[in-house]
């Protein structure tokens, strides 16, 4: 509880007025395109710095760039509501401070230093457990060891999916039918997609509960479940699966989440520079000057 209180705390001292809208602001901004990002790290890499280091400041200016509304704009207090989102998100305030830094050196960087982010959130106070895989799938198996079904779905819910845990009842027969879930999560409407398996694993468990529509996690009496029940129920099962209690709850499972998508995005990206740097190579031997 006094963990979820600091938690709130952050949001709220940190928090941009969510009653004005991006859009509404006066000031015009300056848009962000993935040609200027590019740009900006060209000139680091041309002084040399590593190229682990330049992918973990694409990853953050990509992820400013995906989380900014329709016109990719930063103005006055565009960081500082990006900081909200990525607080609700679950990120640790230590990480969140290393988004925003970059941020700050990217508008350094473009000669708009007037829309930075003020001062930094002291991570002191405020400990986030990291769940391993391996602890997430000793919680999978602790479920079905225990013949709970329900434990199980939500459990591989929130590690392989966005879906913020008050959007629970988003999870619906329908939505689930169709393989993605819509969500809001601060006024943005999003989408979750779902895997395949774990799609069949929740129509099937829909099916044995008796429900042909609507939300598929509900109490007896048909109402969605709350959002202190996931956690409980989340946190009950860590003792037999010999994980840290502190760990089970969805914001720790999004974090894995999250933190498994951004590790496969980096390997990827760096396939495709591989691919990208030998077809230049085949390209040279063929037509290149020297040769």
């Amino acid at each position: 509880m006094a963990r979820c209180r600091r938690h709130r705390q952050y949001i709220q001292r940190y928090s941009f007025p969510r009653e004005l809208p991006l859009e509404d602001a006066q000031d015009e901004g300056v848009r962000l395109t993935i040609e200027e990002i590019e740009r900006y790290l060209d000139v680091y890499r041309k002084e040399g710095y590593s190229e682990d280091t330049l992918q973990g400041y694409r990853n953050k200016l990509q992820r400013l760039y995906a989380d900014l509304p329709e016109g990719k704009t930063i103005g006055y207090g565009t960081l500082e509501w990006w900081r909200d989102q990525l607080l609700e998100q679950g990120y640790a305030p230590s990480t969140v401070n290393g988004f925003l830094s970059v941020g700050n050196t990217y508008l350094d960087f473009i000669g708009h230093r007037e829309y930075q982010a003020i001062g930094q959130m002291d991570p002191e106070g405020e400990p986030q457990p990291e769940l391993t895989r391996t602890e997430y799938l000793r919680l999978l198996q602790a479920a079905k060891f225990q013949g709970k079904e329900k434990v199980y779905l939500l459990v591989k819910l929130f590690a392989t999916t966005p879906l913020p845990v008050q959007e629970l009842s988003e999870v619906t027969v329908e939505a689930v039918e169709e393989g993605r879930i819509l969500f809001s999560a601060n006024r943005v409407r999003s989408a979750a997609r779902l895997p395949e398996h774990l799609k069949k694993e929740l129509l099937s468990y829909a099916r044995r509960e008796g429900r042909l529509s609507g939300p598929i996690f509900v109490t007896k009496d048909g109402t969605p479940i709350s959002r202190t029940y996931v956690s409980t129920i989340l946190r009950q099962l860590c003792p037999s699966a010999q994980v840290a209690e502190e760990k089970g709850n969805p914001r720790c499972l999004k974090r894995l989440y999250q933190s498994t998508l951004a590790s496969i995005e980096s390997s990827v990206a760096l396939l495709v520079e591989q691919a990208m740097e030998r077809q230049l190579e085949m390209e040279q031997m063929t037509i290149g000057w020297e040769e």
